[in-house]
């Protein structure tokens, strides 16, 4: 009975396009970005920041600017990867070779070269879709792997091929402690969802969404598939592209390529599928999963006091994060978020459900 809109009129066309058009909804949003913005800094150790939360909150952007190419317009990509390198060593080369130059504006610039090179290779999604496009993509990979590599000037002729950063600050205020990165890491997140979420439901979301049900229906009504197709390829690649910077500069402060392998790409596509397709939802559900579980599986034996070796839990977490995985994909294919979405319709009729 306290979760449901009835006495909530819309007196507006605003009112009636709100994203959480339930007050439930909007009270619960607000309690949880309190709790991240200022609880969770005043008690959070080191250890949860670096290893869970800053990870978490990275790759929960680039599933989000994956899942708007493949969720909302049904464009298959295997080179998210190679789009985050691209962000990353574009914004360290902005950063290194242009004095004075600040993070955002590298962040940001970083994120438009992997726009042009995300562009370049979903220009083969005109002509080619579903598997074919996978490899298409997939080839973006490779081309990045070997530029980064064998290219001195991306890495400012670093000998070891690793370059770093340091000394990071935004708006005169430093970025080095656990906490800062944190704090920076949600706002970058939270700005670029909520974006997000109204590009989807805007004209350019629609015409993504029609693509992905029917291209030739879509083509038939108006819809010019190279512009929808492309353009989803740019505002993924450039979301995904700044999620690489914040994973080279804000987590991982020095990096190499194979930082951004193929690797990479897999993990995030099982996020956007585990999460939920053709939802913001469910790229951080997705994330959660992937990044979460496997610490927690990892804790297991200890709160049980079962004495086993590292490798022995290792080889287990493995075994049982497949498991759940397969487990998942077979009770809801539709991700977690499907799951998230059906627990809020019941809770909605609770507990008088006719």
């Amino acid at each position: 009975m306290l979760y449901r809109e009835n006495g909530q009129f819309k007196t507006s066309y605003a009112a009636d396009q709100q994203i959480f058009p339930i007050l439930q909804d909007r009270v619960a949003i607000g309690v949880l970005l309190a709790i991240a913005f200022v609880v969770v800094p005043m008690f959070g150790s080191d250890y949860l920041f670096r290893a869970i939360l800053i990870p978490f909150l990275i790759l929960a952007l680039a599933a989000l600017g994956l899942n708007i190419l493949v969720g909302y317009c049904g464009q298959i990509s295997l080179g998210t990867g190679a789009f985050m390198a691209v962000g990353a060593y574009a914004a360290y080369n902005f950063l290194v070779r242009i004095d004075g130059m600040p993070l955002i504006a590298a962040m940001l610039l970083g994120g438009l070269c992997a726009t042009v090179i995300g562009v370049l290779f979903g220009i083969p999604s005109l002509r080619i879709k579903g598997l074919y496009l996978a490899v298409a993509t997939l080839a973006a990979q490779f081309f990045t792997d070997w530029a980064f590599l064998r290219i001195g000037w991306f890495t400012n002729n670093s000998t070891s091929g690793s370059v770093s950063v340091a000394g990071l600050n935004v708006f005169g205020l430093p970025i080095e402690s656990a906490v800062a990165k944190y704090l920076f890491c949600l706002a970058v997140v939270c700005v670029f969802a909520l974006g997000a979420k109204n590009l989807v439901r805007s004209a350019i979301g629609r015409q993504w969404m029609a693509i992905r049900d029917m291209d030739v229906a879509a083509a038939v009504i108006g819809i010019r598939p190279m512009y929808a197709k492309l353009t989803a390829f740019a505002v993924s690649s450039f979301i995904v592209g700044v999620a690489g910077v914040l994973w080279a500069f804000v987590h991982l402060g020095a990096w190499e390529p194979a930082a951004f392998s193929i690797d990479r790409s897999f993990q995030l596509l099982f996020m956007v599928i585990i999460g939920g397709l053709g939802s913001i939802m469910g790229a951080f559900f997705g994330a959660a999963f992937i990044i979460v579980l496997p610490i927690l599986l990892d804790q297991v034996p200890q709160w049980f006091g079962i004495p086993l070796s590292t490798a022995t839990t290792s080889h287990l977490v493995h075994m049982i994060f497949g498991a759940l995985i397969v487990f998942f994909l077979i009770v809801e294919p539709h991700g977690l978020a499907r799951l998230w979405s059906i627990g809020k319709q019941k809770l909605r009729l609770w507990p008088f459900p006719h």
